[in-house]
């Protein structure tokens, strides 16, 4: 490099975004930036680590409004310098190369954190949709799981709705598992006949904050509450005592961290009243969370948010895993 000097020169801005923005991996494009400061400056002012984020996540562009972060504190002067200048641009990278890298790395993992509320049940609080995120059809020799009430009309839907655990989650996998009422006649196994899924925010803060109270009950849902920012398509559910898998046909970023699972259709009638029920033992949304140093505040019905970015307080943003480069001189990087 000291004989052909700096690429990034070389090339022209044009050709070496193209040849970085190849770079797929949080890592590597953390690497680049310790390469030299012309490097880390061109990967900073042109935003790659935003793009490789958007790329990876192609929903984060729709719904990032602002990036907010906490705990760093800077000379006023400072920070009325440096509002729409260098350090601006420098945290952003930092966050958004944080958030890619926290996002592609997790593993996959149960993402349900609590029960919110059902649109129905049957004996609250002995059928209530707790009992859905225990793994067992049975808990201390006594059945588990939820139920609805019972309806004429075989078509009525009824709906499930979870908090996960984080406002911003990709979930790829949602299991459901119908519950066999082992102590009736015939062992009836009572499914939907289908299943869709929701994922969005409540529709204000005052609902989350309510939410978060776990201030609903049996009675108080309403679609009304809630913004689903996506709708899966309908899966056929199998009238079977087993953890049934639902793949999405993409990982999906939930942004609000909200989870309706809609069961569409009754099948089975109970012997002793006649009446269609749905009863769902267990549920569960697989997918990967972001770390807890994020925080997504949702801002408008629209699902826009400010992304908050609060380091521990004992580490200030620009240590850690993104150093800052050194020296203006090139490093020994073969690239």
């Amino acid at each position: 490099m000291e004989k052909i000097g700096d690429f990034i020169e070389f090339l022209g801005p044009d050709i070496s975004s193209k040849i970085l923005m190849c770079l797929d991996d949080p890592s590597d494009l953390v690497r680049a930036t310790a390469v030299s400061r012309s490097w880390q400056r061109f990967v900073v002012e042109n935003g790659l680590a935003k793009n490789l984020c958007v790329t990876l996540f192609p929903d984060l562009s729709s719904f990032i409004k602002s990036i907010q972060v906490k705990n760093i504190i800077e000379p006023v002067e400072e920070m009325l310098c440096n509002t729409l200048g260098w350090e601006y641009l420098n945290r952003n990278h930092r966050v958004y190369a944080c958030m890619a890298h926290g996002l592609e790395r997790s593993s996959d993992k149960s993402c349900i954190s609590q029960a919110i509320v059902a649109s129905s049940t049957d004996n609250y609080p002995d059928e209530t949709i707790e009992n859905t995120l225990e793994p067992s059809d049975r808990v201390d020799r006594r059945a588990s799981y939820w139920s609805s009430e019972g309806e004429d009309d075989p078509t009525v839907p009824e709906a499930l709705v979870y908090k996960l655990a984080a406002n911003l989650c990709i979930i790829s996998e949602i299991y459901v598992q119908p519950f066999q009422a082992y102590f009736q006649y015939g062992f009836p196994v009572y499914s939907a006949k289908s299943v869709r899924f929701k994922m969005g925010h409540p529709k204000s803060s005052r609902e989350m904050d309510v939410l978060m109270r776990g201030e609903y009950w049996v009675g108080n849902y309403t679609n009304d509450n809630f913004v689903w920012t996506y709708t899966s398509p309908e899966f056929p559910m199998i009238q079977e005592n087993s953890l049934q898998k639902f793949s999405l046909p993409e990982p999906v970023l939930c942004i609000g961290g909200v989870l309706q699972i809609e069961l569409l259709g009754r099948v089975q009638r109970q012997e002793m009243d006649g009446l269609y029920y749905i009863c769902i033992s267990h549920v569960k949304a697989v997918g990967r969370m972001l770390s807890p140093s994020f925080e997504v505040n949702v801002m408008d019905l629209s699902g826009r948010c400010t992304l908050e970015y609060c380091p521990p307080l004992d580490q200030n943003l620009s240590e850690s895993q993104f150093k800052d480069a050194d020296s203006s001189e090139p490093s020994n990087f073969r690239g």
